[in-house]
């Protein structure tokens, strides 16, 4: 796949062109800051962009910004955002958006390389790909809600699964059930949390119960 990266870290910066060329795939351009950034997108759109939340000048949510503005000129580029810490606020603001095609990773989750490229790959091909830390978070910030409360223990952790953009089937996996258990937890989550009627694709599916557990 096609990448521009946007890390102000330099050592991190270098250390993920090598890990993507290593990988087969092409960085079209390696930037330290937002401007940098938009303007590398505007004149060679790649696939996928990995951008740092925090990057100069103020070092706050320049990065944010800019893949937000990205995600709106151009909803076919995937946008894999990277955060020191677990920023409530930036995830929200990110994940609550139309496009699909979105990720939110904590740096650590970068030197996992699998679960790194992974949710690269999710991201460039149009699903979700969300750090477990974040969606975590996410979800504990909202247990207080009736609709989240009905969950059973089965269905809160198919919910987190699937938030993190993992496929039914890569979800049967991951918790040792069958896949027809996932789909009958599924609607069930669905039902209980009223989006029985939302979006008939995957991506939009994860985003509707981010955007409920954001709000």
């Amino acid at each position: 796949m096609r990448v521009i990266l946007a890390e102000d870290s330099i050592l991190l910066r270098e250390g993920l062109v090598r890990l993507l060329a290593e990988e087969g795939h092409e960085v079209l351009a390696a930037v330290g800051n937002a401007e940098l950034l938009l303007k590398a997108v505007a004149e060679d759109p790649p696939d996928v962009v990995v951008a740092d939340v925090r990057m100069p000048p103020t070092h706050t949510d320049e990065g944010l910004r800019a893949a937000l503005e990205i995600r709106r000129r151009r909803p076919e580029v995937g946008v894999l955002v990277l955060s020191q810490y677990v920023e409530k606020r930036y995830a929200t603001e990110l994940l609550t958006g139309e496009s699909e095609g979105v990720g939110y990773l904590l740096k650590d989750r970068v030197v996992q390389v699998d679960e790194f490229l992974d949710a690269l790959e999710r991201v460039a091909g149009g699903r979700a790909a969300f750090d477990p830390e974040v969606v975590r978070q996410l979800l504990g910030r909202t247990t207080h809600t009736d609709p989240l409360a009905r969950l059973t223990a089965r269905e809160h952790a198919v919910l987190a699964e699937m938030a993190q953009g993992h496929t039914n089937a890569a979800i049967a996996r991951r918790l040792h059930i069958s896949q027809s258990a996932v789909e009958k937890h599924t609607n069930a989550i669905f039902d209980k949390l009223g989006l029985a009627g939302g979006g008939e694709g995957y991506s939009r599916r994860v985003l509707a119960v981010l955007r409920y557990l954001g709000s």
